[in-house]
Formats: structure tokens, sequence, C-alpha cells
């Protein structure tokens, strides 16, 4: 896989799939890396230029000396350009999720498609608090970690497809513990004016984005999305967990194409 570097030096690792039309930029979600898109890249081959990316600390690229969220953006930002791709859809899970909304306020791209993540980030708070000094401590990090996946992953989520996406899960302490500084350091309304920081960009723009779900992320959160982003479109798969593309990859697909068709 090609490296390249973010702006810090930290190296990072995607692949350029090839192929024709506007680039695709897969993004994983915290502990995962490229190969978690798998069943996604496979059916997306062939009638796209798939791209998918490590994020620092994640699979095979780099650690690094921090693990905010304008970082993390940067570096889709340096891979996109590495690889000459203009104005790319984006696609990111959990994580990747809100680190692709920010890159869309950041630069000019096709689409966001954010699959799994509420960008309003208290509720995400306020269920790692209890767990947050079995999390820092090294004994108990492990755990916790696996059991948070676990209840998330919901019902609907082939044995099979949570094996695989748990073997390869990379739960180190000191990335995890970096992505989710801001969530035990900051009150809820700063971590709230770090997340409209990063969506003031999308003002005056019109960015074609979407925000598909498994799980609720609850009632107003559409209009709320649509005051940041205009024209964002919120979708519910009910009861399809954290990982509604892998559920139903095929569906998942059918739906970035009608999504992309219709811009």
């Amino acid at each position: 896989m090609p490296i390249t570097q973010a702006t810090d030096g930290t190296s990072l690792s995607y692949h350029d799939g090839g192929g024709t039309g506007t680039a695709v930029i897969l993004v994983h979600g915290i502990t995962e890396s490229t190969d978690s898109w798998l069943p996604i890249i496979e059916r997306l081959h062939g009638d796209h230029r798939v791209i998918t990316m490590d994020l620092r600390g994640h699979g095979k690229s780099g650690k690094a000396p921090t693990y905010d969220l304008a970082s993390m953006a940067g570096d889709v930002v340096a891979v996109a350009t590495a690889a000459g791709a203009e104005r790319p859809h984006l696609v990111g899970h959990s994580l990747g999720g809100i680190v692709v909304s920010a890159v869309g306020a950041a630069m000019p791209v096709s689409s966001v498609v954010n699959v799994d993540q509420s960008l309003q980030l208290s509720d995400f708070k306020a269920g790692l608090m209890p767990v947050e000094g079995m999390l820092k401590d090294p004994a108990t990090f492990g755990s916790v970690i696996t059991g948070v996946f676990q209840e998330m992953a919901g019902d609907l989520l082939p044995a099979e497809e949570a094996a695989r996406i748990n073997a390869n899960r990379r739960a180190d302490q000191e990335v995890v513990l970096g992505v989710w500084d801001l969530l035990f350091t900051m009150s809820p309304e700063e971590i709230a004016a770090v997340v409209d920081e990063a969506l003031a960009g999308y003002g005056g723009l019109d960015v074609p984005y979407l925000s598909l779900f498994g799980i609720d992320p609850g009632d107003g959160y559409a209009d709320w999305l649509a005051s940041k982003i205009t024209g964002a479109q919120t979708e519910l798969w009910p009861d399809h967990g954290h990982y509604p593309h892998l559920v139903n990859p095929d569906l998942f697909v059918e739906r970035l194409n009608t999504f992309w068709a219709s811009i």
C-alpha cells in the first residue's frame, strides 16, 4: 500500500484500487482499518475508483502526537491529494463519519455519506463516562472496548462478519484515549463548539450529505443536522445496529449509487 504523510509527519497508508469516474474515499471507524470495508470494496470495485485509507494510529498508518478531529480530517485531505482524487465522494463509518463530515467542510468534495455516527456527541460522552476509569486502566481496557462494540453491533450483523471485524480490530489504548480525549476532558458545551467549528465551512456550500443510521440518533436529530448542513438527509435503517453497511452490503451499495446518481 502507498504511504504519504500528514502535515505533522505522521505516515498514512492508503490503497487506490484504480478505476474510472469520481473517486470514492472510504474511512473506517475507531480501532478498525481499511480491511473493515472489504465487502463494500468488492461491490464498488469496477464501477468506481475506490480509495481506502488507515487513519493515524490505525492499520498500517503510524502513531501520531495528536488524534484530534482537525488532524484526522487533515489525514483524509493528505491522502486525497497524494492520490490525485479531485472532488471525491467521502464515505465514513463511526469515527470515520465525523472525520469525513469535517473534511466536507474543508475541501471540495462531490458528496459526504456518514454511516451511524451522530455529530451530537453528548450522548456518547454520557455513555463513556461511567467506564472512563476502566478505559484508562490497561488491565480492563480491552474488555471494555470489546463490550462497547458488542453492544453496538446489534442482532442483525451476521456472526461471521462480526468475527471478521473483531479479528481485524486493533484496540490500541493510547490511540483510543487520544481520539476520545475531547469526550473525557471537555464539557458538552465545549464539545458542541468543536463540532460547530468543524461544520462551519458548510455555510454557503451545496454539499450533498447523507447520514445513514442503524441506531436511532434520536428525535430532532434530522432537523438539527439540516440546520448545520443545508439539505442534509438523515435516514434510519431500524435495528441494523452500528454496522448497517455490513448487515446488508448489497443494499448499502445500492443506496450509495442511488444517492450519487441524484446529485
